[in-house]
């Protein structure tokens, strides 16, 4: 290849000097490395040994891309002989930046992991020129299986809700979230269902020191939620989400509007008719959130609609008892008082909601102690269905998959990011609380690439 201008990029990997590199037709890039380490950890009695026994077979490990190149980084490890043992075994020397028998460096399984963010393991096997069991694999060493409760800090206050893997197909996972007093949220686990066999399964299976600290559990209207925790958890009140209830009424009485304007629409001249148009967020914003302009639009579909005034009326009334700062028992009597007012009213639209009232009442009602919801649970959610659901569906099922607590698999937060792809970090030398990446040896000459 003729002479052309080089950059240096430093390599980064620790314990290594460059040796050569090669540009390859096939638009790969191959790093040669040896160690710089003189020693190694016997694998029989743990000691330190020096003496060198030669080189093991080659490795060819993948690592990050490079100016749209595939990079791959060339090492022979060395091969120590331990005095202490009997028979004098040898020993590979393993280093730090990439696992016993991987095909990739440890860099390059974390920029794959950030690859599976809002994709699939086929969307990814494709753009990387990988095969789905190497990803799998990568996934399998990277997610612990089990979640390392020393690391998790105290806390007092947990949340379950659902995410659907795919619309239409009623396939769920379970995700349980930690709050702590500080207000540090914790993914704690992502369950394959939501029967109560693996929600409740997996709550006896928090140590008892620290299901005994447990005081709240925040979750929807879904059965298995609440009987599982009461059998797992009985010291723990249950708290159902006041904004799933107020989903509930809302919809409620959305119904009986969808129904009035059909009825109208029927009933009144066209010119009417087009006046009640796009009234529809009018009707779900609240009454203090209207202008003068929307109040008077309100007030016209109301005037043909009397019924669909006292749903409104009702709906409003119920929010703003949840608004107000009450004690559990006061409002227990205004919630009751409320139900006795819309059951006098006649209208049917609210019947499936005073039965779910009657049933949950007091858990619902639980939120007036400390005015807690599902609302961290909910935020965490967004995130995941956003970034981890296509994911979580190429996943095979597994019964726990700890979604924060797996090994780290960030990038450094100085890393830049070049069309997508992570570049080593070109950092010079003096840089206050930075590294200093020196040593020539460690440094990556790349021809200028067209």
């Amino acid at each position: 290849m003729p002479d052309q201008p080089t950059i240096p990029i430093p390599l980064d990997r620790p314990d290594v000097r460059v040796l050569r590199t090669e540009l390859t037709p096939a638009r790969e890039l191959i790093i040669e490395v040896e160690s710089t380490l003189a020693t190694a950890t016997c694998r029989r009695c743990g000691k330190t040994i020096d003496t060198f026994y030669g080189y093991d077979r080659p490795l060819r490990l993948r690592h990050l891309p490079s100016f749209g190149y595939v990079v791959y980084i060339q090492l022979r490890p060395k091969r120590f002989r331990c005095p202490f043992c009997d028979n004098y075994p040898t020993t590979t020397q393993r280093l730090s930046w990439y696992e016993p028998k991987a095909l990739h460096t440890r860099a390059y399984e974390r920029y794959l992991l950030l690859q599976l963010v809002n994709s699939t393991i086929a969307d990814t096997c494709q753009k990387e020129d990988i095969t789905p069991d190497a990803v799998q694999t990568i996934i399998d060493r990277w997610l612990a299986t089990e979640l390392d409760w020393d690391a998790v800090p105290w806390f007092d206050t947990i949340g379950t809700d659902k995410i659907a893997l795919k619309k239409g197909h009623r396939s769920f996972v379970v995700i349980v979230s930690a709050r702590c007093p500080t207000g540090e949220l914790h993914v704690l686990a992502i369950l394959p269902n939501r029967t109560k066999e693996t929600v409740q399964t997996w709550l006896e299976s928090i140590p008892a020191t620290r299901r005994e600290q447990i005081l709240t559990v925040c979750c929807d209207l879904w059965e298995v939620y609440v009987t599982a925790a009461q059998h797992a958890l009985p010291q723990a009140v249950i708290v159902i989400d006041r904004f799933h209830v107020a989903r509930h009424y809302r919809d409620a009485a959305d119904s009986l509007r969808k129904q009035e304007l059909k009825r109208l629409q029927q009933e009144l001249p066209k010119a009417e008719v087009k006046r009640l148009k796009q009234t529809l967020w009018l009707f779900r914003k609240r009454a203090a959130e209207l202008d003068a302009e929307e109040q008077e639009r309100l007030s016209l579909l109301c005037a043909h609609s009397p019924a669909l005034k006292q749903a409104y009326t009702f709906r409003e009334q119920l929010t703003a008892i949840f608004d107000s700062a009450c004690s559990k028992a006061v409002t227990v009597q205004r919630i009751k008082a409320w139900r006795r007012r819309v059951e006098a009213s006649g209208l049917s639209c609210f019947a499936a909601f005073l039965t779910l009232l009657d049933r949950w009442l007091n858990l619902i009602a639980n939120y007036f102690r400390h005015r807690q919801s599902s609302g961290f649970v909910e935020g965490l959610n967004t995130k995941a269905k956003g970034a981890q659901a296509p994911l979580l569906w190429d996943l095979q099922p597994r019964p726990f998959l700890p979604a924060y607590h797996a090994r780290p698999a960030r990038l450094s937060p100085v890393q830049p990011v070049a069309n997508g792809i992570p570049l080593p970090v070109v950092v010079t030398p003096g840089s206050p609380g930075e590294p200093c990446f020196t040593p020539p040896q460690r440094f990556v000459h790349l021809p200028g690439l067209e």
